[in-house]
């Protein structure tokens, strides 16, 4: 009988045994296969972190393209995915600091990553190319304002591949941190998106060589790095976040037929009204690009090529 019931037991614990091991994954497995959740800015983040996190990671991107970035409010739906989040990246735009502490209400143990951080930043000083308003009744409410503008250092840093790369190592490094366990991953991945970064940045500068006319005008000054990466000179319609008065449009008008300007660039976040006075004006066109579309290389790639045909005419 001791020895039946011997072999019953150990029936008994290998079936046990079995049945464990059919029972599902670990916790720690569970995990492991659970994507990080991060939250960022702007969408052009989000194509950022998929590139190195693949399916590792979730991503909330909080202004979506078409609507205004300097007014953004962040929906519901929006704030409860940011209460579950492990990371917030930052990249520099102004409503980051608007939403500081609705951000912090809803998770305060959220990791806090400035992905503008050891990137070179040119000053935000685009909009004061062409000549200021100097009538009788100037308000020097904003001439303070324009004075103080100068000092602004330019957020738009998502606009310059090379610049890009330096937002992508801390990202790689970020993910890294929240999990250590998938780093050779992120590793690669980052190395790859990096050989793309390189390898966009070369198509880009082979699209825009030679161009007979460096010059072009654009509502909102987004286009600065990409414009001294690439060896062009971006004229803004926007005077300090405002749109431009008669005497400033006039001005405008003057320097886009002096320049022999033809087309105007505008963005469909913004409004076009200025726009499309000074290209009715010059005998020109409006063409639409985008800082925040969704598809970032593609996007990029195909804002260069509207240029090469824009500054070749």
């Amino acid at each position: 009988m001791g020895k039946n019931f011997q072999l019953t037991a150990i029936a008994l614990t290998l079936t046990i045994a079995s049945l464990t091991a059919c029972s599902g994954p670990s916790v720690k497995e569970e995990e492991a296969k659970t994507p990080l959740q991060v939250t960022v800015s702007i969408v052009p983040q989000e194509y950022f972190v998929k590139r190195i996190g693949g399916d590792r990671v979730s991503v909330n991107a909080m202004i979506q393209p078409g609507t205004d970035p300097h007014t953004y409010e962040p929906k519901p739906e929006q704030l409860k995915t940011t209460a579950r989040s492990q990371a917030y990246f930052k990249i520099g735009v102004s409503l980051e600091d608007a939403w500081k502490d609705r951000l912090n209400s809803v998770n305060q143990q959220m990791l806090i990553v400035d992905t503008s951080q050891g990137v070179d930043k040119i000053p935000l000083t685009a909009e004061h190319n062409h000549d200021h308003d100097h009538d009788h009744n100037h308000d020097h409410a904003k001439e303070k304002k324009h004075q103080a503008g100068k000092n602004t250092l330019d957020p738009h840093i998502w606009l310059s591949p090379k610049r890009v790369k330096a937002q992508a190592k801390t990202i790689y490094q970020t993910l890294a941190q929240l999990d250590p366990g998938q780093e050779a991953i992120y590793r690669a991945n980052f190395q790859k998106f990096s050989q793309e970064l390189d390898a966009l940045d070369q198509e880009i500068r082979q699209n825009l060589a030679g161009v007979k006319n460096k010059k072009f005008m654009v509502f909102h000054p987004e286009w600065g790095y990409f414009a001294q990466d690439y060896g062009l000179e971006m004229i803004a319609i926007e005077i300090d976040g405002n749109e431009p008065s008669a005497a400033q449009l006039s001005q405008l008008i003057k320097q886009a037929k002096k320049e022999n300007i033809k087309v105007i660039f505008a963005q469909p976040e913004f409004s076009q009204k200025s726009a499309e006075t000074i290209a009715r004006e010059i005998g020109g066109q409006v063409i639409l690009i985008s800082a925040f579309a969704q598809n970032w290389s593609e996007n990029l790639r195909q804002v260069s090529q509207k240029m090469a045909t824009v500054l070749n005419q």
